[in-house]
């Protein structure tokens, strides 16, 4: 991930074509290595195409991924989610609660 950031601040910052030590520069003012296979994988991989037209296959290789969740975490601990509820029900008791006092502690109401 470190060397596609790299790339990507590289392209950036004008240079349409960096190389594997255009890379390594950027990568050792944050004080990161980079293995040199992953380097060269990278530049093989990019080398001749618009860095806008790999971002939007991206994108479109992304929206195809499954990003939902909560439903299996839920449908293992059915206790845990049925304690949820009670639990909020609790606090909002105790919030009313604590209105009622400071309203009492004033004596009078601002709109009266």
């Amino acid at each position: 991930m470190k060397v596609v950031a790299a790339y990507l601040l590289a392209v950036l910052g004008g240079n349409t074509s960096p190389s594997a030590d255009d890379l390594n520069k950027i990568l050792a003012c944050v004080g990161a290595e980079a293995e040199e296979e992953r380097l060269q994988l990278l530049l093989s991989e990019v080398k001749g195409k618009d860095i806008t037209e790999l971002i939007a296959s991206g994108r479109e290789k992304l929206a195809s991924v499954p990003s939902g969740g909560g439903g299996a975490v839920a449908a293992a601990a059915p206790g845990a989610a049925a304690a949820a509820p009670a639990a909020a029900e609790s606090k909002k008791e105790e919030k009313v609660e604590e209105k009622e006092e400071s309203d009492d502690d004033m004596g009078f109401s601002l709109f009266d």
